[in-house]
C-alpha cells in the first residue's frame, strides 16, 4: 500500500518510530504527517532539509506560519512536531545538533471554552428538518455528539458493533487507542435507531464498498464511505447556521457543552473525566471554571444587591 503524502526518508522513519515504538494512534501519526509536510515544503523552498536545517530555518518557519494568520494552537502543534523530529534525528545519530532546541515556544492562550446554553442546544438539535437518509444521519450524529461528549474522530471511527442500543452504551477509542465505554440517553438512542432502520443508513450503503473498513461504519456519506472529520464538521456548522446560533460551531463545542451541562447538573468531576476520556483530571477541571463563570454571571444579573 502506498504511503499517503510521503515525506523524506528521515521523516518517514520518525513516523514509523512513533507508530511502532511509541504506540501512537493512526490519527495522531496522520496529524504529525500533515505538520511535517508543511515543514519539509518550507525547507525545500529554502533548498534545505531536516538534516541540514538551521536554527534560523526553524525560526523562519514559525514566523511564516504566523504571517499566514494560522491559529496559535496550530502553530504551536507544528513546532512541537518539528521539535520531536529533530530530537529523533539526534537520538538516531543522523544529526549532532538540534536546531529547534533553543527556539522559543509558541504560547497558546488558555481560553475558557464557550458552551452552548440549553436552549441553544435544543435549537441546534431540532434544526435538521426532513426524513431523508441524510437528515436522519445528521440528527443522529448531532444527538450522539451531545449525548456522549465524543470527539469527532471517535464518532467517525464508530463501528456498528461498538453500539449497544439496548443497554444504551457505546465503546469509544480515544487518543492512543484507549478504549472506554460511555452511556447515552433515550433521545440519542431513538435517533440512532431511526437512522439505522429502514430508510436511513441502508440507503447510503453502496453496491460496492470502496474500502472494507467502511462496511462497519455507523455514519456514512452519500457515497457510501465512512464519514470523515471534515464532513462531520460541516454537518455541525450547517446545523448551527440553520438554528441561528451566533457563534461558529465546531463538533468540539458540543463536547464542551456536554461536559459543562453535566457538571452544572451535579455530575462528579471524575465521572466526567472518565466519560470524556481525559488522561488527567486537570484537563476536565477547565469545565468547572466555565460553570463557575456562568454562575457568577447569573448571580450578577439576578441578585438585587449584587451590583451594590
Amino acid at each position: 500500500m502506498a504511503v499517503p503524502n510521503p515525506l523524506s526518508k528521515d521523516a518517514e522513519s520518525f513516523l514509523l518510530w512513533l507508530t511502532v515504538e511509541r504506540g501512537r494512534a493512526a490519527n495522531t501519526v496522520a496529524s504529525y504527517r500533515r505538520d511535517l509536510r508543511k515543514y519539509e515544503d518550507f525547507l525545500e523552498q529554502r533548498d534545505s532539509s531536516a538534516r541540514e536545517a538551521t536554527e534560523n530555518d526553524v525560526e523562519s518557519f514559525v514566523r511564516s506560519l504566523q504571517a499566514q494568520g494560522e491559529a496559535v494552537a496550530s502553530t504551536a502543534r507544528r513546532l512541537a512536531a518539528v521539535r520531536m523530529l529533530h530530537s529523533y534525528l539526534v537520538a538516531e545519530d543522523v544529526r549532532t545538533d538540534n536546531p529547534s532546541a533553543r527556539i522559543e515556544g509558541v504560547r497558546v492562550p488558555t481560553g475558557v471554552p464557550k458552551p452552548l446554553s440549553l436552549p441553544e442546544v435544543e435549537s441546534l438539535l431540532s434544526s435538521v428538518i426532513g426524513e431523508d437518509c441524510l437528515a436522519l444521519r445528521d440528527r443522529a450524529l448531532l444527538e450522539f455528539l451531545y449525548a456522549t461528549g465524543a470527539r469527532i474522530s471517535e464518532a467517525c471511527d464508530l463501528n456498528l458493533d461498538d453500539l449497544d442500543l439496548n443497554s444504551r452504551v457505546v465503546r469509544l477509542f480515544g487518543k492512543g487507542s484507549k478504549e472506554r465505554v460511555v452511556p447515552f440517553g433515550r433521545t440519542a438512542e431513538s435517533h440512532l435507531r431511526t437512522y439505522l432502520a429502514v430508510g436511513g443508513r441502508e440507503v447510503l450503503v453502496p453496491d460496492y464498498w470502496a474500502k472494507q473498513g467502511d462496511r462497519e461504519a455507523v455514519f456514512l456519506t452519500n457515497r457510501g464511505r465512512r464519514l470523515n472529520r471534515q464532513k462531520a464538521w460541516n454537518i455541525v456548522r450547517d446545523a448551527g447556521v440553520a438554528s441561528g446560533i451566533a457563534q461558529e460551531l465546531s463538533p468540539h463545542v458540543l463536547r464542551h457543552s456536554c461536559a459543562t451541562h453535566m457538571l452544572e447538573h451535579g455530575a462528579d468531576l471524575r465521572i466526567v473525566q472518565e466519560m470524556l476520556g481525559h488522561a488527567t483530571i486537570s484537563t476536565t477541571q477547565i469545565y468547572t471554571k466555565v460553570s463557575q463563570e456562568r454562575l457568577m454571571n447569573v448571580y450578577r444579573e439576578a441578585h438585587p444587591r449584587a451590583r451594590g
